[in-house]
């Protein structure tokens, strides 16, 4: 598997819509989905997104949100941020899956250490964690078409994305933490506005704490991950766009 440039552009994590509307950067009342039924959320943990690609044959590559770090062999070699020398261990002890028609793509946050400006939220003493919160079925066969046909088919919503009884069941498999389940809500109970998902998500932090925090560190926060089990919907709620939509600053020079 040498087509690093398609393999790169089928396996991209796309982007999660906020749960409220921005405008120009700020959260206004308007949501961007509507759930309905169940809603399950995690913790959003503030580090670095980081995919590890299962390929048929034995093979896996590391990459980043946006980059391929790392081929098992040592084929690419960027260690940025300590990334790879962490995920390298975790992916070789990855069980391999028997299937030649699918890519396995997991996706996991990797934080503390050195990794991003939330790192000391996580770590007092420069351990790193990582866990998993999404994964994806890539056909084989995409790999065939070019880069920008496979970005097209990508921003589609071509991948196939785990529902939440797989995501489970894989992190099991594999023996990867997940990101911090908190718990289940009805949409109907699911609040809408502003002011009150502030103080639902604050509900889901008591110490407004993380429940990832290594080495006993208690730091603050990011947020939540919003998804029904089936992932049709999946929305990100960061307690620092209810902050600034909540509380503005006055313009410089206003009295």
């Amino acid at each position: 598997m040498t087509n690093f440039d398609a393999l790169n552009s089928a396996t991209k994590y796309p982007s999660i819509e906020t749960f409220h509307r921005l405008d120009n950067g700020t959260l206004t009342e308007e949501l961007n989905y509507t759930f309905d039924g169940p809603v399950s959320y995690r913790e959003k943990i503030d580090g670095t997104n980081v995919r590890v690609i299962l390929l048929p044959g034995g093979d896996y590559v590391i990459g980043s949100r946006n980059e391929l770090l790392y081929a098992k062999g040592d084929r690419i070699g960027d260690r940025r941020e300590g990334i790879v020398d962490h995920m390298r261990a975790v992916a070789d002890e990855m069980l391999l899956m028997d299937d030649d028609t699918w890519i396995h793509v997991f996706y996991l946050e990797v934080f503390g250490g050195k990794i991003g400006p939330a790192a000391k939220q996580y770590s007092a003493k420069g351990d790193t964690g990582h866990r998993l919160f999404d994964l994806a079925y890539i056909p084989v066969n995409i790999l065939d078409d070019s880069p920008a046909v496979i970005a097209a088919w990508r921003q589609r919503g071509g991948q196939k994305f785990a529902d939440d009884a797989t995501l489970q069941r894989a992190a099991r498999f594999q023996g990867l933490p997940l990101a911090p389940a908190l718990g289940t809500i009805s949409a109907k109970h699911l609040p809408t506005t502003l002011k009150a998902m502030d103080t639902w998500m604050l509900d889901a932090f008591p110490q407004y704490s993380t429940h990832v925090h290594l080495e006993g560190h208690h730091g603050a926060p990011e947020g939540l991950v919003l998804r029904t089990p089936d992932r049709s919907i999946i929305a990100k709620a960061r307690f620092q766009d209810y902050s600034k939509a909540l509380n503005p600053q006055p313009k410089k020079g206003r009295r």
